[in-house]
């Protein structure tokens, strides 16, 4: 289901959560669990992946990791400040140490001229710690592609911050 080099990275992530006693769960929008897909599919991982939240919509983002209407309004689904509230939302919903969140435009439409095809913003959350953001812009390269380049990101965010 996933390339090598995906499962690769999720079974080096799982490896190292694992060897410091960190559990993670994921916060997934345009990815829509496939973060969350590629850390499970290795064998073993329940005993640091504890969950993964899919919210594709504005009302599951708000009901779900308590993103609050004032945010979605005033930057969209699509921005830094809703992919931060969306990983700390996770972890005050979840036993994890850390999570990653991703919000984008998988495209092919729904782009504009601020949030183009292939945007995506990331957030990482350490409990009791600071939350990382990044964006990157794939291009509008796909919907596949971009949701895939976005999972490897995020896999490589969430790495970093273990």
């Amino acid at each position: 289901m996933f390339e090598p080099t995906v499962l690769e990275l999720a079974e080096a992530v799982l490896a190292e959560a694992r060897a410091k006693g960190l559990k993670i769960a994921t916060a997934e929008s345009c990815t829509g669990g496939l973060v969350g897909g590629a850390l499970t599919e290795i064998a073993g991982s329940s005993d640091v992946f504890v969950e993964g939240f899919i919210t594709y919509s504005n009302e599951a983002k708000m009901a779900t990791l308590g993103v609050i209407v004032d945010t979605l309004d005033k930057f969209g689904a699509v921005s830094a400040p809703t992919a931060v509230a969306m990983a700390e939302g996770a972890i005050a919903n979840s036993r994890a140490d850390r999570t990653v969140a991703i919000t984008g435009v998988a495209g092919p439409g729904g782009g504009t001229a601020a949030k183009p095809v292939g945007l995506v913003h990331f957030a990482a959350a350490r409990r009791g710690g600071k939350t990382e953001f990044e964006h990157k812009n794939f291009g509008d390269i796909g919907r596949a592609q971009v949701r895939m380049a976005a999972v490897v990101h995020a896999l490589e965010l969430l790495r970093r911050v273990l």
